[in-house]
């Protein structure tokens, strides 16, 4: 199977560098200035050279095999301003990152299409979501090793999530407020100083920061399963957090960390951690098992060449777990 030349946007950089781990050739349009989904290899992620940037307006003049979008933006307005025709033609696919937000169980998707493939990142997603008449499936996150070891040597518990203040309740922007009046919390992210937190870390030095404290904390009420959680598992972190959305069936309590929905019982169980540092490296040592069996880069993009396959039919030979549901409601 040849690599074959993909069309997509810079939505989420991290995940795009995780994706960009497939060995297709990945082109990102370029607007001047940058705007929303326009930044191309733009950022702080170690692109691969598979990643290729082209000029919006020159998108029509190029030669693509299938056409990824990762947002109702891409969907609705971007393919008709930079996309031919006979491009909006090609095989496509939508990769949701998200749950619905209008309403959790009724919402329709923006796409309800049985010509295009409709990608969920968590089972939780394709629960939620109605997928209408748009075949699906679920692609799990994939995340790589990383260089370093858990030291958790701060006793401190480390929160990572992009603008936690301006996106309030659903991120848990008083869920971390009221929980670190009472636990020593380090916040890092865009927009975090406007919280007295770290602010933005690069994505490659991300681990070496959160390898050394004690535990990870996730105050998020309703969102996808976060990347970053996904990686502080891989780099042996205990996880504390809501047990809500994809959260629930990730972190096993007592296991690999301790999710709920009292936020006291959290208070009491991150306190635990820092009084028992020993505790914290046995459960982080289960968050990195799992991580590694559920989570691991190898099934991640054996999952995307089975579905790149797929739409386009194209020959794929590679084992892979991925599952995908034709129309109806995922």
């Amino acid at each position: 199977m040849r690599p074959l030349r993909i069309l997509t946007w810079h939505v989420h950089g991290s995940y795009l560098s995780y994706l960009m781990q497939c060995r297709h050739e990945f082109y990102l349009p370029v607007k001047p200035g940058y705007p929303e989904g326009y930044g191309g290899r733009l950022g702080n992620s170690l692109w691969s050279d598979n990643v290729r940037d082209v000029p919006a307006a020159l998108v029509r003049e190029q030669a693509f095999d299938c056409i990824l979008f990762q947002s109702r933006k891409n969907y609705l307005h971007d393919q008709h301003e930079i996309l031919s025709e006979s491009q909006r033609q090609l095989p496509r696919l939508y990769l949701e990152h998200d749950p619905p937000q209008e309403h959790p169980t009724n919402t329709r998707h923006v796409v309800n299409d049985p010509n295009v493939m409709l990608v969920h990142v968590t089972p939780f997603n394709a629960l939620m979501w109605d997928s209408g008449k748009t075949p699906t499936c679920v692609i799990e996150h994939g995340v790589t090793v990383p260089s370093v070891h858990y030291t958790g040597e701060l006793d401190r518990g480390l929160v990572v999530v992009n603008g936690l203040r301006s996106r309030g309740r659903r991120l848990g922007a008083d869920i971390f407020t009221q929980v670190r009046r009472q636990v020593p919390l380090d916040l890092v992210g865009m927009g975090s100083m406007e919280l007295d937190g770290l602010g933005e870390v690069p994505h490659a030095q991300l681990p070496a920061l959160q390898a050394r404290y004690r535990f990870f904390f996730n105050p998020i009420r309703y969102t996808s399963l976060g990347l970053a959680v996904c990686e502080a598992m891989m780099l042996g972190m205990p996880i504390v957090g809501l047990a809500t959305t994809e959260m629930a069936m990730v972190v096993e309590n007592g296991v690999s960390g301790y999710v709920g929905t009292d936020v006291n019982q959290l208070v009491a169980v991150m306190q635990r951690l820092l009084r028992e540092p020993a505790e914290a490296r046995r459960l982080g040592e289960g968050a990195r098992r799992y991580a590694q069996e559920r989570f691991n880069i190898q099934r991640f993009t054996r999952d995307w060449e089975a579905a790149f396959a797929l739409v386009t039919g194209t020959e794929h030979h590679q084992t892979s777990t991925l599952h995908t549901v034709a129309g109806g409601r995922a």
